[in-house]
């Protein structure tokens, strides 16, 4: 296993990517040990195994989206062993995925319930207003990624005064791309700025109370935590419905330009990005609302 993990790092993946993969061979391990109470070897991978595995976790309720990547992380185990001749034959390969059913589009924060997250982060404590305030406004106004958030440095931003931009260097799949940042985003970043003049290009752009980088589970829990300062109870709230509440916002804003947001999102597949111009569930209720068969006896 940790043969085969030195090689997922060698991989074209992002960091965040290997770290995924590697917190869920963990869980299969885990299971593996808990079901047969030995230890896990490559040569030992079967396809009951995995098939008794896949049942447990639908069994337990898990997401679709959840158990078909603990599956892909399996799958990349089982090519990387049969690649190397540990395993016979790739048993892996024929496990099926878990059908998804994505037929509305996801949820964002309305115009409303940003401002009750940015009132909550410009009222954080112990000198961290700044901070969290300029986070939330990066997050809503650009859509980043909360693993490229945690990775920039003070040199990827760009703040002039009537434009400025934030360059990703450690997107998805080792990607770069370069966001526009818009007044709003610039002023909060400024004014974080303003109050560490000395900070040298390379500092992380967002530090903890330690004055380190904030790893991604700290950018999490600082959102999770502002939203229940801000009473945010409609959805759940967490960084990647950061993410969604722009992507909802630019196409309200910028109809029918999905390319344009693909880029901005650092999306590959323009299937990934339509997702944003499915229905929502309060479309599909208005739209039966209508309905010429919705009509009192």
């Amino acid at each position: 296993m940790a043969q085969f993990l030195v090689e997922l790092a060698r991989a074209d993946l992002s960091p965040a990517t290997v770290r995924g993969y590697r917190y869920d061979l963990r869980h299969f391990l885990r299971w593996h040990h808990g079901v047969t109470g030995a230890a896990f070897t490559p040569q030992g991978l079967a396809e009951y195994d995995l098939i008794a595995y896949r049942q447990e976790m639908i069994a337990a309720g898990r997401r679709p989206a959840a158990i078909n990547r603990r599956l892909e992380a399996l799958r990349r185990l089982g090519r990387w062993a049969h690649g190397t001749g540990a395993l016979a034959a790739d048993v892996v390969r024929n496990i099926r995925p878990v059908r998804t059913v994505r037929n509305r589009r996801p949820a964002g924060l309305t115009d409303r319930e940003v401002h009750a997250l940015l009132g909550a982060a410009g009222a954080s404590r112990h000198g961290l207003a700044s901070r969290n305030y300029a986070l939330v406004q990066l997050m809503v106004q650009t859509g980043i990624r909360v693993g490229e958030v945690a990775a920039l440095q003070v040199a990827d931003v760009t703040i002039n005064e009537r434009s400025g931009s934030v360059r990703i260097r450690q997107g998805k799949g080792i990607k770069a791309r370069e966001v526009p940042l818009n007044a709003t985003a610039r002023r909060g970043l400024r004014t974080y700025l303003d109050i560490r003049p000395a900070a040298a290009r390379t500092e992380p752009l967002f530090r903890s109370t330690r004055a380190e980088a904030m790893p991604v589970r700290s950018i999490q829990a600082v959102i999770a935590g502002l939203a229940r300062r801000a009473r945010l109870k409609r959805i759940p709230v967490s960084a990647h419905t950061l993410r969604h509440t722009f992507a909802l916002g630019y196409l309200r804003d910028n109809p029918g330009k999905l390319v344009e947001l693909a880029g901005l999102l650092g999306h590959e597949s323009l299937d990934t990005t339509a997702i944003y111009t499915r229905p929502s569930s309060d479309d599909l209720a208005a739209d039966l609302e209508r309905s010429h068969l919705n009509v009192d006896p």
